[in-house]
């Protein structure tokens, strides 16, 4: 039984007048946090995994582009708009409770989504097993923000976090294509299942039931409002680059918008409210957010991209394309202890900047090196360059959030912290995906206005090879006399639509990084505003 369990929640004030005597770790910490982050791979690892066996699943259904979109954005669309109601839940109710709910609902999800009769259900269990995700995944980080009092040791628990959850979901697509190998697609889901189950014993065994929890009734209209703002906003940007559903996100974004008023609104009238303005204004916790939503966003960005170039372009099958992302995954885990150590002696500012530039030099080799002939050497060195960065600068943005929260609101940092992958994934797979298709059509219109014979080309033709590699190659099955032509010339294409991708991916990296130089506290600043932000917590506490 871990020294800080509790039978009985004592008041806020006192458990935040207690706060600084839990610096030290707590009882079994490698088990507590190994527990940790098993929990957070049960929330993490179904992320992607779906995305590799999208062409199977299609098959299997018969399904449209759009309905396999819903099954490939249905998890992260219920884990993005549930973190936070379901973040401040734990601080009220407690962790413990909301994580093992989470791990066990996530079972019956994996089930519906294998056992699933139509592409309905699916996209429904998908959907299901992302709320599910909400329930565990943010209470993860909350918990080693409670279990952990601030100093190297919740610095350390976090990098260990954040650098092994990404990892997970790197690892994911590689799982995927392993078990499509010698099994069909519903495994792809039910893996994790025992995952689950053990997940489930060693929560119940090791992790404490109430920890520096608050005792205010949560705002749950806020909470409502928060899942329509984040769930149709995260629709939108998915469905912006699909042919003929740009009316829809326009729709979407237009409801978004609306929600984000009326969030505001409510979070500045609320007597508790659900997302604390007073503390998302501090400098501290909204260029941390900012900047997390650059550094994943990036990660997300470059999977995303890189899939495509190594099945497209390099010829390479499931399994193959994904072993690049280990470099990504490894280096992540070999950077994250490094930063935590960094980020104690040099700030967080100084560590965020520097895995900017480690993610500036990823998108530059991709840029200039990823080329039609390229070796998968060179292809891993972008891998593991983004890798070091994500490793480096996702240590400080997670840590910043949780220290600049009262502990007994670390849910909304530990949401903010979820939003982050996940509005960042939302948004840089549509920028990226948009330039990509928008570069991809002016090359292959550029090829075939130099075509002697363009005019006698069908409009159906053109239009198809003008839509995606895919199409190029559906009409090079339908006139296998010119398949390598088109082939070669759908790569050429692809080729110059994916270099607007890197150069966007570049321009967010480097305004994140002029967002962080300009705007986040240096190292003596920043631990002077961490304890002035505590000091003013806990005298708030004790007013109540």
């Amino acid at each position: 039984m871990s020294k800080h369990t509790a039978t009985a929640r004592p008041s806020k004030g006192a458990q935040l007048a207690s706060a600084p005597a839990a610096a030290a770790a707590p009882q079994q910490a490698g088990l507590v946090l190994a527990t940790l982050i098993i929990v957070a791979a049960v929330a993490n690892l179904p992320l992607a995994m779906a995305n590799v066996a999208l062409p199977t699943i299609g098959a299997y259904f018969d399904a449209s582009q759009v309905q396999l979109n819903l099954v490939a954005v249905g998890y992260s669309l219920g884990l993005a708009c549930s973190v936070l109601w379901l973040g401040a839940l734990g601080d009220r109710y407690g962790r413990k409770q909301i994580a093992l709910l989470g791990v066990i609902l996530a079972m019956p999800a994996a089930l519906i989504s294998g056992l699933a009769p139509t592409i309905e259900v699916l996209i429904f269990g998908r959907l299901f097993g992302g709320f599910a995700a909400g329930m565990a995944y943010p209470t993860t980080l909350a918990l080693i923000a409670a279990l952990w009092g601030p100093g190297p040791g919740r610095t350390k628990a976090i990098a260990l976090w954040s650098a092994i959850g990404g990892a997970i979901s790197v690892f994911g697509p590689l799982v995927s294509g392993a078990l499509l190998e010698v099994t069909t697609w519903p495994w792809v889901f039910w893996i994790v299942i025992p995952l689950a189950v053990a997940a489930l014993l060693l929560v119940l065994r090791f992790i404490p039931a109430h920890v520096n929890e608050g005792t205010e009734p949560v705002d749950n209209l806020g909470g409502i409002i928060s899942v329509i703002l984040v769930g149709t906003f995260v629709l939108a940007l998915n469905f912006l680059p699909v042919s003929g559903y740009q009316q829809a996100a326009l729709a979407l974004l237009a409801i978004a918008a609306l929600a984000l008023i009326l969030f505001v609104l409510r979070q500045r009238r609320a007597e508790n409210p659900l997302y604390d303005l007073k503390v998302a204004r501090r400098p501290t916790f909204w260029v941390a957010a900012v900047a997390g939503i650059v550094i994943f966003g990036s990660l997300m960005g470059a999977m995303f991209i890189g899939q495509q170039y190594l099945q497209d372009v390099l010829g390479y099958n499931t399994i193959q394309a994904a072993l690049p992302a280990l470099f990504a995954g490894a280096f992540m885990i070999l950077a994250a202890p490094r930063s935590a150590t960094l980020v104690e002696t040099r700030g967080a500012r100084w560590v965020m900047l520097r895995g900017y530039l480690f993610i500036f030099l990823g998108f530059l080799a991709m840029l200039l090196l990823w080329k039609e002939n390229a070796s998968f050497l060179v292809v891993a060195l972008a891998y593991a360059l983004v890798g070091v960065g994500i490793g480096l600068s996702g240590t400080p943005a997670s840590r910043s959030l949780t220290g600049s929260a009262p502990v007994t609101r670390v849910g909304m940092a530990s949401g903010t912290a979820d939003l982050q992958r996940d509005l960042g994934g939302a948004i840089f797979n549509s920028l990226f995906g948009a330039l990509l298709a928008a570069g991809y059509a002016a090359a292959i219109a550029a090829q075939l206005a130099t075509t002697a014979d363009a005019t006698q080309i069908p409009a159906s033709v053109t239009s198809s090879l003008e839509m995606s590699y895919a199409g190029a190659q559906a009409v090079a099955a339908q006139y296998p006399q010119y398949a390598s032509q088109i082939t070669a010339a759908a790569k050429t294409a692809f080729l110059a639509g994916d270099q607007y991708a890197y150069l966007a991916g570049i321009g967010a990296v480097l305004l994140g990084a002029a967002l962080v130089f300009f705007f986040f506290p240096k190292s003596d600043r920043e631990r002077e505003l961490l304890q002035t932000y505590h000091e003013e917590d806990m005298e708030a506490a004790a007013a109540a």
